[in-house]
């Protein structure tokens, strides 16, 4: 009697452990622990696949690069869905806005030209994560009583025409202006971030003087001067031979969102758009795989008619 006491307390003591455990891995969604910055931290920016109908990894387009590329480590969630993230150029120190900071100037030849064409085409995103948080655009609807709904990633590039002109032309996003939002916690001194945004512009930068890399002063925004960019008037397009300079700023808001409920802004995403190519694509697999286990399910279901018919004509005969 004592012992199946025993069995029942200890049954009874692990099932309540088993879901304490849980309860306190469901605060750790989505399955990393929370990270505390302090002011002046670097915070580590990482690129992620181009997504659109198809993937295709970001440095296979003619981007900026840091000097050694290096694989993140990544979970199973992440493999599942394809991701492959890698360190970047893009370097953040936390609570230390930066304006018109530099990442490099690259030149494009005809195979680059036509690579960003097609992507710019296919609508295809890049895709940034910032301490495992997505990169997102902010869209305001023209109504402003509705919410503002989220895009994942910004577009590679945009087409359009120039004013007075028929021909349509390629612009490259090459000036992001991020956003860093941040929960503080005023006892500890230390702060998490709750939101990752960016406003991607097109923009024709042009200095002075030869070019020293990312010493170089530039006319179209200047951090000495507090001008930053806050248009496309004058885009870069999309040319052989012609060099494209790429630019970011950073801002930090300290918000009150709770770092728990980091993940609710996630909920308005705007990504409406139905990629047909791939259901078309997963609806022919199922039909193929249907017909398959149809024809098995025939052929044993007559194999096992055809042995009933024998041996009814066996019993007859005899």
């Amino acid at each position: 009697m004592e012992i199946s006491r025993l069995r029942a307390l200890l049954l009874w003591i692990a099932v309540v452990l088993l879901l304490y455990a849980i309860r306190v891995d469901c605060f750790y969604l989505p399955g990393v622990a929370p990270a505390d910055f302090r002011k002046k931290d670097p915070l580590q920016v990482k690129v992620n696949k181009l997504t659109s109908t198809k993937t295709q990894l970001p440095y296979s387009l003619p981007y900026c690069q840091p000097n050694t590329i290096v694989d993140s480590a990544e979970n199973l969630g992440e493999v599942l869905r394809g991701d492959r993230m890698e360190n970047s150029p893009y370097a953040f120190e936390m609570r230390e806005p930066q304006m018109c900071r530099i990442v490099c100037r690259i030149t494009l030849n005809d195979n680059d030209v036509k690579a960003i064409k097609e992507k710019i085409d296919d609508e295809y995103c890049v895709n940034m994560i910032l301490d495992n948080l997505p990169l997102v655009v902010p869209i305001k609807r023209l109504d402003r009583d509705s919410p503002t709904v989220y895009q994942h990633g910004f577009y590679v590039g945009v087409k359009g025409q120039y004013n007075g002109s028929r021909d349509e032309k390629y612009f490259i996003h090459n000036h992001l202006s991020f956003l860093v939002k941040y929960h503080e916690d005023e006892q500890l001194d230390v702060s998490r971030i709750v939101g990752f945004e960016v406003k991607p512009f097109s923009v024709k930068h042009e200095y002075e003087g030869e070019w020293n890399g990312n010493t170089t002063r530039l006319s179209t925004c200047d951090p000495h001067a507090q001008r930053t960019v806050s248009n496309s008037d004058y885009p870069q397009e999309v040319e052989a031979n012609k060099g494209i300079i790429f630019t970011y700023d950073v801002e930090f808001k300290e918000s009150d969102v709770k770092w728990a409920s980091r993940w609710d802004t996630y909920l308005l995403m705007a990504d409406d758009q139905i990629h047909w190519f791939s259901i078309v694509n997963s609806l022919m697999i199922v039909l193929f795989l249907s017909g398959m286990v149809a024809m098995i399910m025939l052929r044993t279901l007559y194999r096992d008619i055809s042995k009933y018919n024998q041996l009814e004509t066996q019993e007859e005969a005899h």
